[in-house]
């Protein structure tokens, strides 16, 4: 099945597996493909976007408290489609199943392998050599990084918006697993996010070393949102797919 969409419709998860479509993003073609990927025994929802000749593939993780399809991602993917990268989003299964609490690590990681070795298999199809990375919004971000310090392979990490500790509470920090991490890191983060004080933050990317660098986004909250500022999460999302696709281009 092919159909064409215009740029910033959405379609809906309930379609079958292995649907094709081709979006035309003014003068580029994408051509974006809803997947159903194996964790374990259960099956999650992903989507695979490609533009002719992609530099590198992004696969995109959510976070805690929303899907794929949350309008922060899809504008994120599509901006990066734009900006000549291939990307796969995908479902963590408890989201899938429609449970509200987030899987616990195991279970998140398996599916960040799964997720990666879907990629690279779209990628091979495809005659695709360029780099894989993973990203992930929160809570995705971080349980991308713990899956990369455990074996998961990666060119390279992208944080958008790292919960380095709930919010209100400095002394839980979550850091141990990265200062292991050697692979290219971004952090990209807003200035007023809760889940991150920026003095503690900075400390962490400072002792990480020269492979993380961190970006800060004046005035954002964990969403990116800025304050008298109205925008839609699409177009939030959408703007922080350049920053993104220039470190994947320069550390790539």
């Amino acid at each position: 099945m092919v159909c064409s969409l215009a740029m910033g419709t959405s379609y809906t998860p309930a379609l079958p597996p292995q649907t094709t479509f081709v979006r035309h993003d003014g003068s580029m073609t994408v051509t974006e493909s809803v997947l159903t990927i194996a964790v374990g025994d259960v099956g999650v929802s992903a989507a695979y976007a490609r533009p002719e000749q992609p530099f590198a593939t992004l696969v995109v993780a959510h976070g805690a408290g929303a899907g794929m399809e949350h309008p922060f991602l899809r504008g994120f993917t599509h901006a990066l489609n734009g900006e000549g990268a291939a990307t796969l989003r995908f479902n963590f299964p408890y989201r899938e199943a429609g449970r509200k609490f987030p899987d616990r690590p195991p279970t998140a990681i398996a599916a960040w392998q799964a997720a990666m070795d879907e990629a690279a298999r779209q990628g091979a199809e495809n005659g695709d050599g360029g780099p894989v990375w993973a990203a992930g919004k929160s809570f995705g971000g971080r349980m991308a990084s713990m899956a990369v310090a455990e074996g998961m392979a990666a060119a390279g990490l992208i944080y958008l918006g790292y919960p380095l500790h709930p919010p209100g509470k400095p002394e839980k920090i979550r850091d141990e697993h990265l200062y292991g991490l050697s692979l290219p890191m971004l952090f990209l983060q807003g200035s007023r996010d809760t889940f991150a004080t920026p003095e503690l933050l900075e400390g962490v990317v400072n002792r990480i070393g020269q492979s993380a660098v961190l970006e800060w986004i004046d005035g954002g909250d964990h969403s990116f949102a800025i304050a008298g500022k109205k925008r839609s999460a699409e177009d939030i999302g959408a703007s922080l797919a350049g920053t993104v696709a220039d470190f994947m281009r320069t550390r790539g």
